[in-house]
């Protein structure tokens, strides 16, 4: 055993060797910095710090690099590195309504107070390679106005006007949110729990709940009543002050669904929300996670529970991808008890089944010799 181990440590160290070497690459190539990442691979640092559940560029960009792009392997040491650090309480609610917009785009409404914005965007390129990027062409700045501090209310602030949408829906001042850092998940879940969950899962897992959502597995026909995109601010509650204290600003993604919903006893037929809110610049995360919340809020709305976006414990207990993670590739672990164990009981019901088909074989041998 003593040998084995030993053997062992030294096989993991070599391996760790190897992956620094495959890290660095080619040694003529310049090793990439941190401010490159952060700067030019941004949509990825905010994937990392909006599932790994902590605010800081370079960290995810230090995470991305060690993790060689492998970006659930980046979010799990960012997710690692966060229970480290300590906790010195909690900021209050952020405003989205007083968010510095960078992109606010709506399906709903053509005109809006404040206007649209179509901001940094995808979403009206070819999708066509750009040779240009490889050869390092310079790149053009942006056009810029002057700023105009006008108010951009929130869609479904307008909806609400004519009373045609859900009430946003207000805490009881003795509520305390939950925190899923800190305390196990526990089914049936409040919203606020599950909105924290939601919005540090898989996006890809989400991704594809959402479209199962609209491909008719479950009561979900979506408008996206508005996307925005930028920086909001963090305040403080101090004791020893009378006022809350400024601790900065963060980047964040706010998407607003708005669903049909026919009615019940107790409501008349209204729109209905589903909300999304991650880190950085995430839409595709912040839609995905609208569509699931709303498909998971169907027993609340009295709507029957057919699909699996609908199902809170399959949704939750499945869309975290460190823990996903760690179940699928803890198989290549060594197993070799387990597996020595399943072999020899497949090796014995292989026997007790050859005797079954040799007394079969042979009493249907006797029955035709006897024919």
């Amino acid at each position: 055993m003593y040998v084995a181990v030993k053997g062992g440590e030294a096989a993991i160290a070599n391996a760790h060797r190897l992956l620094a070497d495959r890290r660095r690459g080619d040694r003529s190539v310049p090793a990439l910095r941190l401010d490159q990442i952060v700067e030019q691979l941004a949509l990825g640092v905010d994937r990392v710090m909006s599932e790994g559940s902590l605010y800081d560029r370079e960290l995810a960009a230090l995470a991305v690099t060690q993790a060689r792009g492998d970006m659930i392997e980046a979010i799990f040491l960012v997710r690692a590195y966060r229970t480290t650090l300590p906790r010195f309480g909690y900021t209050n609610p952020v405003d989205t309504g007083a968010m510095q917009v960078e992109r606010r785009v709506s399906a709903t409404y053509k005109d809006l107070p404040g206007g649209q914005v179509l901001g940094p965007t995808f979403d009206y390129t070819h999708r066509l390679l750009d040779p240009e990027l490889a050869a390092g062409a310079e790149v053009e700045m942006p056009a810029q106005r002057p700023a105009e501090p006008e108010a951009m209310p929130r869609v479904s602030a307008i909806l609400a006007h004519e009373g045609l949408i859900e009430a946003d829906g207000e805490m009881p001042l003795d509520h305390v949110p939950g925190d899923i850092t800190r305390e196990p998940l526990q089914f049936p879940m409040a919203r606020d729990i599950r909105l924290q969950a939601l919005s540090r899962g898989d996006e890809g897992f989400l991704l594809a709940l959402g479209y199962s959502t609209q491909r008719g597995y479950a009561r979900d026909h979506p408008f996206v009543g508005e996307i925005r995109i930028g920086e909001v601010e963090l305040e403080l509650d101090v004791p020893e002050l009378p006022f809350a204290v400024p601790l900065g600003s963060i980047r964040v993604t706010e998407c607003q669904m708005v669903n049909q919903f026919k009615g019940s006893a107790k409501a008349p037929p209204q729109f209905t929300r589903g909300y999304g809110l991650v880190f950085g610049q995430s839409e595709r995360k912040a839609m995905a996670m609208a569509l699931c919340d709303r498909a998971l809020r169907a027993g609340e709305l009295g709507e029957d529970v057919v699909a699996a976006a609908q199902d809170e414990e399959f949704v939750i207990s499945h869309s975290d991808n460190v823990q996903a993670t760690g179940f699928v590739e803890h198989l290549k672990l060594p197993h070799y008890v387990d597996f020595q164990a399943e072999l020899g009981l497949v090796r014995r019901m292989r026997v007790e089944y050859e005797a079954r088909e040799n007394e079969n074989k042979a009493a249907e041998e006797k029955r035709e010799a006897a024919e």
